[in-house]
């Protein structure tokens, strides 16, 4: 992916790491909208950065984003590049039903099935651009589980292995795909996480990732430093210390 000159669609980044990628594109020489619930937060965006485009979209509702999907088509058609940035995480007690069941499916529909409607709601269209990316977003958690959040493990383990498989897929398009890996990040995921010293400061880590997007343009994954260790637990054969320590620390 090219790190300018592209129009850019980041729907669920109206705070967090994709309002601060947002920024950074936009300032990159990019067109970007944002797509978000919240139609203060949309105003107080286009607001507060002019330039930045925004549409209203809930990914957990097929309609809205076929609704967003065809307004936003039709006022950018030069778009070349969707980033499935939506996700909710949420503590879970899997020892009952009711301490799970209700968040997993929202979950599930939100972290999963809102990707895959958002893919399949711009598959056509971006395989009609000269050069196009999706850009999916899984997580340090994909490689190795946190305790307090089982299903929030399972979706963005599934979010990387759609990306694997879709990689295949479109090999012979001009369509990339390109995960974004995160660590624990300092955002309003879950509640406390903002002030999180454990974790990654949100200005450094969207720093880091704009540093590997323009260094690796070709590049199938972006990791910043922090992930590696979840991410290669396995391959370096230390994954039950990293689950250990993950789990003992409790940032991801």
């Amino acid at each position: 992916m090219n790190i300018s000159g592209n129009t850019i669609f980041i729907p669920g980044a109206t705070s967090g790491i994709g309002l601060a990628l947002a920024v950074r594109l936009h300032d990159r020489g990019n067109t970007v909208i944002v797509g978000g619930r919240r139609e203060d937060r949309l105003r107080a965006i286009a607001a507060e950065h002019p330039g930045i485009r925004t549409v209203r979209i809930d990914t957990a509702d097929a309609s809205s984003i076929d609704v967003a999907s065809r307004t936003v088509l039709a006022e950018h058609p030069e778009l070349n590049v969707l980033v499935t940035m939506a996700g909710v995480m949420r503590a879970e007690d899997w020892t009952t039903r009711s301490g799970f069941l209700p968040s997993a499916e929202e979950t599930v529909t939100t972290n999963v099935l809102g990707p895959i409607r958002l893919i399949a709601a711009f598959i056509e269209h971006l395989r009609a651009q000269p050069d196009a990316t999706i850009m999916t977003v899984s997580s340090g958690l994909a490689f190795a589980p946190l305790r307090v959040t089982p299903s929030y493990n399972a979706s963005k383990a599934a979010i990387h292995m759609l990306s694997e498989s879709l990689r295949l897929q479109l090999a012979e398009t001009r369509v990339s795909v390109l995960e974004l890996e995160p660590p624990a990040v300092r955002t309003a995921l879950m509640p406390g996480h903002e002030s999180n010293e454990a974790a990654m400061p949100l200005d450094d880590f969207v720093d880091e990732v704009m540093a590997l997007v323009e260094s690796q343009p070709d590049a199938m994954e972006i990791q910043v430093e922090r992930v590696k260790f979840l991410r290669y637990g396995e391959a370096r054969g230390d994954y039950d210390q990293v689950v250990a320590t993950l789990n003992r620390t409790d940032p991801h």
